[in-house]
């Protein structure tokens, strides 16, 4: 005990404590530093998938604005948060340069598949892959450019006599709907061989075709914005008996 009492009270005891002490701290302060400085560096949430559903009606300005505002940016919802960006580079690398690495997963999968089977759209690796392949031989073949170029030229045609005939006597139109419309009678009749001519409203199957198929996509966006769809879903109620009615045109 007296050589302990002594050892303490040597004169170079506490400087050796107090230097020990500090060395340790700045060690300490140097690792926080380090984490710090290591640390992911994450984008700006700009709002919550509520935030989303709320503004659901306008959600196209809606985005538009957060875009505005940040080029990058995530919103959060309880189960994920999800990336948006505007900035080109990005969209390069996700969609060229790094493709590979961004599928569509199965969130997406998931959302999409009651609307859009497993097609292209949909699925992700080998399946993507072998869909792609068999896409890619069929529109690099002459007669189908030719066909598809003669259809789209005609229903443009059309579009553009439907515009000029509004214009004319001064009465509104629902853009978004009609160019919809023209896209749908485009792709149906080079994909099917079936002229739906939703358009002009000639046929009424295609008419109703046009109008499913519009409610089903409005319903299937719903699905991003309401973490409830698959219990309602299940129970087949509200939004989702809707859309599998839509789905079954």
């Amino acid at each position: 005990m007296p050589s302990f009492m002594a050892f303490l009270s040597h004169p170079y005891f506490f400087a050796a404590l107090s230097a020990s002490l500090t060395l340790l701290v700045v060690q300490l302060l140097f690792r926080k530093l380090n984490k710090r400085h290591s640390r992911k560096k994450y984008h700006p949430v700009a709002g919550t998938i509520f935030n989303q559903m709320l503004n659901f009606n306008r959600l196209y300005h809606y985005m538009t604005d957060l875009a505005a505002k940040h080029r990058t940016y995530r919103l959060l919802n309880p189960f994920r948060y999800e990336v948006y960006t505007t900035e080109p580079t990005n969209v390069e690398y996700i969609l060229k340069t790094n493709f590979e690495n961004y599928g569509k997963g199965l969130y997406n999968y998931h959302n999409l598949k009651d609307l859009l089977g497993d097609g292209i759209f949909t699925v992700d690796g080998e399946k993507w892959r072998e869909q792609r392949k068999i896409s890619s031989h069929e529109f690099s073949t002459k007669m189908l450019r030719d066909f598809s170029i003669s259809i789209f030229r005609k229903n443009v045609v059309k579009l553009v006599n439907i515009v000029s005939e509004a214009a004319t006597s001064n009465s509104t139109l629902e853009i978004q709907d009609l160019l919809m419309k023209s896209t749908l009678d485009s792709i149906f009749q080079v994909a099917f061989g079936t002229e739906l001519d939703s358009m002009c409203g000639s046929s009424q199957e295609g008419k109703i075709f046009a109008d499913a198929f519009d409610t089903s996509s409005a319903l299937t966006l719903y699905r991003y914005v309401d973490v409830f769809w698959k219990i309602k879903k299940f129970l087949n109620i509200g939004s989702e008996a809707k859309l599998r009615k839509t789905t079954e045109f």
